[in-house]
């Protein structure tokens, strides 16, 4: 165990550098962000095009380069997928949610997916993986172990409970391989010993408590990853402190002191109050350095009031559409300009049944859209958007810089039109060899 006490102090120490780090200026933070975009989002590339036959096309010709798809996985929970209040609500979610992200977040909460032993609910799962390759739409389970309500039928015995528990994390993973191999394996950990009198999950605390939190999280990622080497694993929380380091984190890694995590998911509700530059960025900062990808997991700003006690209903308003649109404008454009995050998921795409009955939407009741979803659109698909084009060169070539991701090619080659695919990213040397085929 001594190379994971070294872990240890070294992650410790890497905590208080990064909050040194994290000390800047709120001007510094947001003015650097279109410069930090530029540099971490985007390529210079060249590529080399060649018709169907093989040969070069003739020079001087257009090539319009677009993009198809992002790298950064924007994305949502897609909960309400054909489950709104209408038809025609079902329709209109699916064209907003389908016109705006590459990512969507599924539900896997064991006392709903699975309300009797034995019957999963893996038909509406099915469902929505449909649906999300039609529409080019990567998936992620969320999660596969939560102590946060037990499955009525889970027995009393630890031991039993947390094998059942083991069980279905392998069940699941396996079971979806191919079509969700991203997966928040554990949730909130740090505070897996709620109580009160509304603690609705005894029986899986208790077999926390017994096998240890380290362990749990442990093995859990353990049989995840037996189940489907290649899933991207997950560890999630909403605590972005101490807490997640010293409870969760340095309790993640083999006998080696090797991370059994692959990613680091951060929660951002913000019901409440929205964080701001600065704390965005210190948050950003202290978890980038555990040399993982970070994914902002859960998103939410209001569009009404401010979460207090005394709303007993919660709506969207004029006022607080436009502060949420500028909100999430700002606090997206950050998380974009930060090498370290790879992801930002919101939470919740329609206020139609919002976690907490909050105004957290993209899309009003009526699914209309707030000013919000219209103005990340402009980002994401806008500024934050390569459409160029450029001249063949003598040796067949064309320069270009884009943001990270899919892309096509259409080339007009005198009477024929000619297109190809290619991905852009970093650390790829050029030029890329784009064989061109023709367009009917």
């Amino acid at each position: 165990m001594k190379t994971v006490s070294a872990f240890l102090i070294i992650a410790v120490s890497l905590w208080t550098i990064a909050d040194v780090r994290a000390d800047m200026s709120k001007e510094d933070i947001l003015e650097k962000a279109d410069e930090r975009i530029l540099e971490n989002r985007t390529a210079e590339q060249v590529l080399r095009l060649t018709g169907p036959d093989g040969k070069a096309l003739q020079t001087g010709s257009t090539a319009r380069i677009e993009q198809r798809r992002h790298k950064f996985l924007f994305g949502c929970n897609i909960f309400k997928l054909n489950r709104c209040e209408t038809p025609q609500d079902n329709t209109a979610y699916a064209k907003y949610y389908s016109e705006l992200f590459n990512y969507a977040t599924l539900p896997f909460y064991w006392w709903s997916y699975t309300p009797q032993k034995g019957r999963p609910a893996d038909a509406r799962t099915d469902e929505i993986v449909r649906w999300c390759k039609e529409h080019n739409i990567t998936t992620k389970g969320h999660p596969l172990a939560w102590n946060y309500v037990d499955p009525r039928w889970l027995p009393e015995d630890p031991a039993t409970a947390m094998d059942l528990q083991m069980a279905r994390i392998e069940r699941c993973v396996t079971r979806f391989a191919g079509d969700i191999d991203i997966w928040d394996v554990v949730n909130e950990a740090t505070h897996y010993n709620r109580q009160g009198p509304r603690h609705q999950a005894p029986k899986l605390t208790k077999a926390i408590t017994q096998m240890g939190v380290g362990e749990y999280v442990r093995d859990a990622f353990k049989r995840a990853r037996t189940a489907n080497p290649k899933a991207t694993l997950l560890i999630n929380d909403y605590r972005t402190g101490v807490e997640y380091i010293n409870k969760v984190l340095k309790e993640l890694v083999d006998e080696q002191g090797n991370s059994l995590y692959d990613v680091i998911g951060i929660q951002s509700h913000m019901h409440g109050r929205y964080w701001g530059p600065e704390k965005t960025w210190t948050v950003c900062e202290r978890f980038a350095q555990f040399g993982k990808p970070l994914h902002f997991t859960e998103t939410t700003l209001v569009s009404g009031p401010r979460k207090s006690s005394t709303i007993s209903i919660w709506n969207t308003t004029p006022k607080g559409e436009e502060r949420q649109a500028k909100e999430a404008v700002e606090f997206y454009t950050l998380l974009f300009s930060h090498p370290a995050v790879e992801a930002i998921t919101w939470w919740d795409f329609t206020d139609q049944g919002a976690w907490q009955g909050a105004p957290a939407g993209f899309l009003r009741k009526d699914m209309t859209p707030k000013p919000m979803y219209h103005e990340l659109k402009k980002l994401i698909k806008g500024k934050w958007w390569t459409q160029t084009s450029g001249k063949v060169s003598m040796d067949g070539t064309v320069a270009f810089r884009g943001f990270l991701g899919e892309y096509e090619v259409v080339v007009e080659d005198g009477e024929r039109k000619l297109v190809g695919s290619f991905r852009l990213d970093t650390g790829v040397a050029g030029p890329i060899e784009v064989r061109l085929r023709a367009s009917p």
